[in-house]
């Protein structure tokens, strides 16, 4: 069993990389479980940043690590939320308010002008200083709906509607969900890589 440990505290995002990679021999562990502060996220891009937080969780585990960056790019706000998707209404804002600063934002906005991606960037950094990452990146692509729909996922999955299913992320099974979604796709490239990869990670 190879160890990794996850730079996140999200347990949204934790039970989704659990369901993605559960074939792949990995034990994935959150960095709460290491004490890992969080990492300062002041990188640019959605790469920049997943790799910050993956040399952050690396230098403090002792351990391999992988790190998730991702956001909702709403055409209509040039980009934005982007980067700052889980800070959107603020230092500390919960999903509820993330939401509510969006649709607020949005508001007037006609539907075939709400066009919006989900963006997830991946880094696996197998220790601190890691000069050859492997990297992963995916999109999903949608539509802002004007209210909430749907009880599962979490972030912004209620008013993301997905057109080729015909309901909100919140809508989907969760099993449908991860083959669909941007870190779901993502995390299936790097699973891909991860079998190529010459450099074995940290056995349990």
């Amino acid at each position: 069993m190879r160890r990794i440990v996850l730079a996140t505290n999200n347990p949204g995002k934790v039970r989704e990389f659990n369901a993605v990679l559960a074939g792949f021999n990995l034990e994935i562990a959150p960095q709460s479980a290491f004490n890992v502060p969080e990492a300062e996220e002041t990188g640019l891009t959605f790469v920049e940043n997943a790799l910050l937080k993956a040399r952050n969780a690396a230098l403090h585990s002792g351990l391999p690590a992988l790190a998730d960056d991702s956001g909702l790019v709403v055409d209509a706000l040039g980009g934005a939320p982007g980067i700052h998707s889980a800070r959107y209404a603020g230092p500390g804002a919960d999903d509820r308010a993330n939401i509510a600063k969006l649709l607020a934002e949005l508001s007037g906005v006609p539907a075939e002008r709400r066009t919006a991606r989900f963006v997830c960037a991946l880094a696996l950094l197998h220790h601190p200083t890691d000069p050859t990452p492997l990297i992963s990146q995916a999109s999903w692509e949608g539509v802002i709906l004007t209210e909430l729909r749907g009880a599962n996922g979490f972030g912004y999955d209620p008013v993301f509607f997905v057109p080729s299913e015909q309901c909100t992320a919140a809508e989907l099974e969760p099993a449908v969900k991860n083959r669909l979604s941007h870190r779901g796709r993502a995390l299936a490239r790097l699973a891909q890589a991860l079998a190529l990869d010459p450099i074995p990670l940290a056995a349990g």
